[in-house]
């Protein structure tokens, strides 16, 4: 019989803050696009807060330098944020510099590398630099956040789990995976086997989907998808995110977080418990590299 949603605290793993009113403007999302104003804690909590969550990570919502030092000071107010993914190219001149100042922040978790700005992480991974400076992310304790899971992807992070089984993955986006027809057997191998190295996590956000009637609420629809992750993951090593505002564009925050907590409502208190919390802490916490 299905257990009752989870009601406990909850530490969101995937946000994005950006304030378009900045003399430099951001670099995304464009005018015109709905979700081109400021997006910042007070608006996140504002929605957030009475629904118990606790805690929330921010993820990199651009590539330029000076963000992440944006990031930063924008998180450093409120105790409730904490920490946030930024984005770094191994392949820049200043790569070192920028993380070794970073990795002097508690606040800095990790960075994102994935199919976003142009990247192409299968084929990066192979030019001189790349993995010098993914080795120096793991000797800082810090983890690398992939993006937009394709099966192109998958193999790029099978090569660098690979080339660094020290440094920590975390795969974003794993339940929206666009995944082209003809590709799905090789795709789900490569999955399994991604799966199956203990430094690898899966963050269960962008989980709603929309249908031919708009927002599908039936978790039925979710469940195959969801138990192959599961299954490949396991208990300890998925969690939660949200991806707000970006998730907008399919429901509102409530909407949202109330479709996972069904999703998840047949696991057991305990489980749902490390997805929504637990997991995300001990998965983003620095490690022994950490200052």
């Amino acid at each position: 019989m299905p257990l009752m949603p989870y009601s406990g605290p909850i530490i969101d793993s995937h946000l994005h803050l950006f304030d378009p009113r900045r003399p430099q403007g951001i670099p995304w999302p464009e005018p015109g696009n709905q979700l081109y104003a400021a997006h910042l804690p007070s608006d996140y909590w504002a929605l957030a807060s009475s629904h118990n969550v606790v805690g929330a990570i921010a993820v990199e919502a651009s590539p330029w330098r000076d963000d992440n030092r944006w990031l930063l000071e924008t998180l450093r107010s409120d105790p409730r944020m904490l920490g946030f993914v930024g984005n770094l190219d191994p392949l820049h001149a200043d790569f070192a510099a920028d993380l070794d100042a970073l990795a002097q922040e508690p606040l800095f978790l990790g960075l994102r590398y994935g199919n976003l700005w142009d990247r192409d992480l299968l084929q990066d991974q192979t030019r001189p630099g790349f993995i010098d400076g993914l080795r120096q992310l793991a000797a800082c304790g810090r983890g690398l956040d992939s993006a937009n899971p394709n099966p192109r992807l998958i193999k790029g992070l099978l090569h660098l789990s690979d080339t660094l089984p020290e440094l920590r993955i975390i795969v974003d986006h794993l339940p929206n995976a666009q995944v082209p027809a003809g590709e799905e057997a090789a795709y789900h191998a490569d999955l399994l086997r991604l799966a199956q190295r203990p430094n690898v996590f899966a963050k269960l956000a962008e989980i709603p989907q929309l249908g031919p009637q708009g927002l599908i609420v039936d978790t039925a629809f979710y469940n195959d998808r969801l138990a192959v992750l599961w299954e490949a993951f396991g208990d300890e090593r998925c969690f939660f995110g949200s991806d707000w505002p970006n998730s907008d564009h399919l429901a509102d925050f409530a909407t949202t977080l109330g479709l996972v907590k069904s999703c998840m409502a047949d696991k057991s208190e305990a489980v749902q418990g490390q997805f929504f919390l637990h997991n995300a802490v001990r998965i983003y916490t620095p490690t022994h590299g950490a200052p």
